[in-house]
């Protein structure tokens, strides 16, 4: 099968409904020592149409998928819909804020199919109203160079697996072709814009965001793009577009609050 063909099968996973196969070797993190260090990696609340996963890379600035910003009419949604719950764990969150700023990278069509230029594009920064510290949630780096190091992990949430972070310690890379990797982690509805991380060092590095989701020979796969080039031109996209924060008197968001996400009727890309 050419990775074209396999890319028209492949599914958004976004959270609002729906269903796809799940394989194993996922731990959920459950005590406050099982998140130590991944406090970062959060879910990112869709006004009460979803979930995605979303990822600190500086205290104010979350890493997440494309696809996961927009509406059901193909509009990047507005920053106040958008809240971040880093590190939620059973209805705790270490901290949680509201979007102020989104940004989708250009390259990404809401209305087109899940392939191979879409997937490559499927990048979205979101900034928040307040910083998030590192004391709280040390922000994550990106990866950069040819090399993967000694390991491919992924912490994600999703569907039936919402309230709490769980951790795949060990993927595959199965496949790389023009900046899109397709990997063997385990992913579900929910489980978009999760990072996978390389292992190169001590701490993990995010090599890609899960994108979407197929089947190939009969494996459960997901999808991901290589970061550097998309998060630089998304941060400029921020630059030109300046937002101004709220009155803090007015609205504050506090670590531990907050709406749980809903479900909504599942729409597949260009469905």
């Amino acid at each position: 099968m050419t990775w074209r063909a396999l890319i028209l099968a492949v599914a958004a996973l976004a959270y609002a409904g729906g269903a796809v196969a799940q394989g194993t070797g996922l731990r959920r993190l459950t005590g406050r020592d099982d998140l130590l260090g991944w406090e970062a990696v959060g879910r990112l609340e869709l006004n009460g149409q979803g979930f995605c996963t979303g990822t600190l890379i500086a205290p104010k600035l979350v890493l997440t998928a494309a696809h996961c910003v927009y509406d059901r009419d193909a509009k990047v949604r507005p920053a106040d819909q958008i809240t971040f719950r880093a590190g939620l764990r059973d209805g705790v969150a270490i901290a949680e804020r509201q979007a102020l700023q989104v940004a989708a990278h250009p390259g990404y069509n809401p209305r087109g199919r899940l392939d191979l230029e879409n997937i490559r594009h499927d990048v979205a920064l979101i900034r928040l109203v307040e910083p998030i510290l590192s004391g709280e949630a040390d922000a994550f780096a990106l990866h950069s160079g040819s090399g993967y190091g000694s390991g491919i992990s992924v912490t994600s949430y999703g569907r039936g697996r919402a309230e709490a972070l769980s951790r795949q310690r060990q993927c595959n890379l199965m496949g790389e072709y023009e900046d899109v990797l397709m990997i063997d982690c385990n992913v579900t509805f929910g489980s978009s814009g999760a990072p996978v991380f390389s292992q190169a060092g001590g701490r993990g590095r995010i090599l890609a965001l899960v994108s979407g989701g197929g089947n190939y020979r009969g494996k459960q796969v997901a999808f991901g793009m290589k970061l550097p080039q998309r998060v630089a031109e998304l941060k400029t996209q921020l630059r030109r577009n300046p937002a101004a924060a709220p009155d803090r008197r007015i609205k504050r968001i506090r670590a531990g609050g907050g709406a749980s996400a809903g479900g909504a009727k599942f729409v597949r890309p260009g469905g």
